[in-house]
C-alpha cells in the first residue's frame, strides 16, 4: 500500500476475503488489524490458527451501531466486507438483506466518518448492476449510501470513501467450484443450472489486489472494478472434469435458481461513459452534480464516449484450457487434486 496504515479494521473479517486480506496485512507489517464479525466460532478458530498479537478480535454485528463504533475507535483504514451474499437466502429473506447490506453498511459508513478514518473501502458485487435480485438490490443501495456520504463530506474531508465491485470469487464460501469438486469426489452428479450461463472468474488474490488498489488510488466517491475474464458454466465443469480425469462423470442440468441472470454486469454503459481506464482497472467516478438540475438542461456533454455495458457475455472469454490454467493457480484446487490422486 502507498502509505502503511497503523490500524486496519476488516468487517466480516472471518470470511474468505477477510482472512486473505488479514494474511496480506500481517505480511506487510501492519501493526494492528482488527477482525470484526458476528461468528464466535470462526473467530476462535482464526485466533487459534494465527496466535498473532497484532490481530484483535471484535465480536459484534454491523446492524448494531454501538458495536461497530467500539471497533472503529482509532482506526486508519476500514475494509467493509461484512454482508449477506447468498442470492437465494436474500431472495427468501429480503428484509435481512436490507438490515445487513443496507442499514448495517450505513452504520459502518457513518461510524468511519465520525471517527475520522482515513480510508473506507466498501466491497460490492457485479449483481449490484442492473439488479434483479434482493442481494444485488441491497448491494446497489450500499453503493448509493457510500456515494451519498462521499458527496456530502466532499473531497477535502478527513475520510475518503470508495467502493470496489467484483464478480464471483473462485473457491470462496458458497461458490460453485468447491461444490463441484465435492460432487466429483463423492461420486454424485454435478448439478448445474444453465450450461450457457457466463460468470466473471476472479481468484481471491485478485479481489484483495482490487481493494488494495482502491485504497492506494481512490478519490472521494470512486468505484473501482477490475477487468476480468469470464467462462461459461459448461466450460468450467469441463475443465474440472479434465483436471480430475473423470470426463464421463455425470452432469445434471437442474434449471435456474431464484433470481439468477444469464450473465452478470460489472459496469453499465452509463458508468463507463465518464470512467477512467487505468490499465487493469476502471475507475468509475462519482457524479458530483447537486439537486439543481436546471443548469444541465440547456446543453449536454458532447465529449461523452459511448460504451456498451461491460458484462460476462462480452468480456474476454476463457476456453476450457484457459479455465484449467486458472483453476490450477488456486491453492484450494491444487490441494483437492493432490488428495484426490493420493486416494485413488
Amino acid at each position: 500500500m502507498s502509505s502503511l496504515p497503523n490500524s486496519v479494521l476488516i468487517t466480516g473479517g472471518t470470511g474468505s476475503f477477510g482472512k486473505t486480506m488479514l494474511t496480506d496485512l500481517l505480511a506487510d507489517g501492519v501493526p494492528e488489524i482488527r477482525v470484526f464479525s458476528r461468528d464466535e466460532e470462526k473467530q476462535d478458530a482464526l485466533r487459534n490458527q494465527l496466535s498473532d498479537s497484532r490481530v484483535r478480535f471484535f465480536l459484534g454485528d454491523i446492524r448494531e451501531r454501538s458495536s461497530i463504533d467500539r471497533a472503529m475507535e482509532g482506526v486508519d483504514a476500514v475494509f467493509h466486507a461484512a454482508a449477506l451474499k447468498q442470492v437465494p437466502s436474500c431472495e427468501f429473506f429480503p428484509l435481512e438483506a436490507v438490515r445487513t447490506n443496507i442499514l448495517g453498511s450505513e452504520n459502518v459508513i457513518r461510524s468511519a466518518v465520525e471517527h475520522r478514518v482515513k480510508s473506507l473501502v466498501c466491497l460490492s458485487t457485479d449483481k449490484a448492476v442492473l439488479p434483479i435480485n434482493a442481494m444485488g438490490m441491497s448491494k446497489a443501495m450500499m453503493e448509493k449510501l457510500a456515494q451519498s456520504a462521499a458527496r456530502e463530506i466532499g473531497e477535502g474531508a478527513k475520510t475518503t470513501i470508495s467502493c470496489v465491485r467484483y464478480g464471483n470469487v473462485m473457491c470462496s464460501r458458497g461458490s460453485v467450484i468447491p461444490l463441484f469438486i465435492k460432487q466429483i469426489k463423492t461420486g454424485q452428479p454435478i448439478t448445474i443450472t444453465e450450461p450457457n450461463m457466463t460468470r466473471f472468474l476472479m481468484p481471491l488474490r485478485d479481489s484483495v489486489s482490487l481493494v488494495r488498489f482502491a485504497f492506494m488510488h481512490a478519490s472521494q466517491g470512486d468505484l473501482f472494478i477490475k477487468k476480468a475474464a469470464a467462462s461459461t458454466i459448461a466450460d468450467l465443469v469441463t475443465a474440472l472434469l479434465g483436471l480430475f480425469e473423470v470426463p464421463d462423470h455425470e452432469v445434471q442440468v437442474i434449471g435456474w435458481r431464484h433470481a439468477e441472470k444469464l450473465y452478470e454486469t460489472l459496469a453499465s454503459a452509463q458508468e463507463l461513459a465518464t470512467a477512467e481506464d487505468m490499465d487493469d482497472y476502471w475507475r468509475l467516478q462519482l457524479d458530483e452534480r447537486d439537486l439543481n438540475y436546471k443548469k444541465y438542461f440547456s446543453e449536454g456533454d458532447v465529449e461523452i464516449v459511448h460504451h456498451d455495458d461491460y458484462h460476462s457475455h462480452n468480456t474476454s472469454r476463457l476456453d476450457v484450457d484457459g479455465v484449467k490454467q486458472l483453476l490450477l493457480s488456486l491453492p484450494e484446487v491444487s490441494l483437492e487434486l493432490e488428495s484426490w490422486r493420493k486416494d485413488r
